[in-house]
């Protein structure tokens, strides 16, 4: 049974009394938001904000529509490649052969993005990561998935594989280049979040995102990112174009301590997504206001427990819990405490027990698990019948017999 109740909320000393809170000051950024495709900061079809440091979301339009990703989908291919690196499964003095599959379907034959690799020819690893990540090269992909993998279908299947593991719910993989494939799809949220896994999991191989150039066999090729020649701040990540999925770029940016990352899809020509990025990254740097709601470790709200030594455990928030909220937007803020209870004694101390969401108007904004604030050893026999008395008062029957 979901826990949630809802109380009018005026100062934060009342938080750990309600288990739902009601927020009248300005509201905050949209988590999935749809607005209509003239209206927000970006005329983009496909559009997705996130800023890291507040884990909000800061716009969003059809952002869990899974599309086309192009390039975009390398960023799976990477992670599973740097992810080899430092399981020790490939390392920097390697070199890998070209094969006629990859050098037919993603080099200089397949008039697609390539790094121009030569047939048969041992590339080392960095300069295939560099083929790849700065020149959107098909034909590193290709190496690269055989050289993790040993074929391409094979390492198709570890993506998915991989991507289920880091939560990339609605994204599905059939090949490592990002090539059209009717059933290879990623969302706008998914292409994020990624992208800050390869950030905070990778910071050193990260780096390479950020080269502008590169050259292999005798031939330079520039950055494909648009953000990296003219944004301040900005230090990667990818774009991505097919005529099935338009032009699209993952991108991100770091200013003054404060990251946002940047997902658009769908798009007319590169120029135009050129255009939009910057004008979503620059109202998403200066539109909003930060606001504090709970510091690490301080109460947020109380969970009732069953069987315990004691009725309730204060739930403490995890991590300091901000909030962008949009200068003079009014729009009311409402954060939930949910949680699957009354929650089982015993209960240890720093348990990951329940989860605060903030919603603006009608938009999820963040989301952030809650602990519990103190221990609760199992309670006396006739406070466990006490509490089996109350659970069936409130119709929480389940499994009753087996608690008391």
């Amino acid at each position: 049974m979901l826990c949630s109740l809802i109380a009018g909320f005026r100062d934060r000393s009342r938080a750990a009394f309600a288990v739902a809170l009601l927020f009248g000051w300005a509201g905050g950024p949209a988590w999935a938001a749809t607005p209509a495709a003239s209206a927000g900061p970006t005329d983009a079809p496909i559009a997705y904000l996130y800023d890291v440091e507040s884990d909000a979301t800061l716009f969003a339009r059809q952002a869990d529509l899974p599309s086309p990703p192009a390039s975009m989908a390398t960023l799976m291919t990477l992670e599973l490649v740097f992810k080899a690196m430092r399981e020790g499964q490939l390392k920097p003095e390697d070199s890998f052969r070209v094969t006629e599959d990859a050098w037919r379907r993603g080099g200089a034959p397949s008039r697609g993005s390539t790094m121009f690799a030569k047939l048969n020819s041992d590339v080392p690893l960095p300069d295939l990561l560099r083929g790849l990540i700065v020149q959107s090269g098909a034909d590193a992909a290709i190496t690269l998935a055989v050289a993790v993998a040993g074929s391409e279908p094979a390492f198709a299947d570890l993506m998915n594989a991989r991507a289920r593991e880091l939560g990339l719910s609605r994204s599905t993989f059939r090949n490592a280049t990002g090539l059209p494939d009717p059933t290879q799809k990623m969302t706008a949220r998914d292409i994020a979040r990624l992208a800050l896994h390869l950030i905070e999991t990778y910071p050193q191989d990260y780096k390479i995102f950020a080269e502008p150039e590169f050259t292999w066999n005798k031939i330079t090729q520039r950055n494909r990112n648009p953000l990296l020649a003219d944004y301040p701040g900005a230090d990667g990540l990818k774009t991505g174009y097919t005529e099935d999925s338009g032009y699209g770029l993952v991108g991100s940016v770091e200013r003054e301590g404060r990251r946002l990352i940047i997902v658009l899809n769908g798009l007319e020509s590169a120029k135009q997504r050129a255009q939009e990025a910057r004008k979503l990254l620059d109202w998403g740097f200066d539109a909003f206001n930060r606001r504090e709601l709970f510091s690490e470790g301080e109460v947020v709200a109380e969970a009732r427990v069953f069987g315990g030594s004691t009725l309730n455990v204060p739930l403490v928030a995890s991590r300091r819990v901000e909030l962008l909220t949009p200068k003079g937007d009014q729009t009311r803020i409402v954060a939930r405490v949910s949680y699957d209870g009354p929650l089982a004694a015993p209960i240890a101390k720093g348990a990951r027990v329940a989860t605060l969401r903030v919603w603006r108007a009608d938009t999820l904004t963040l989301e952030t698990p809650l602990l519990a604030g103190d221990d609760v050893p199992v309670g006396a026999l006739s406070r466990r019948a006490f509490d089996g008395a109350v659970e069936l008062v409130n119709g929480w029957v389940d499994q009753i017999a087996a608690r008391i």
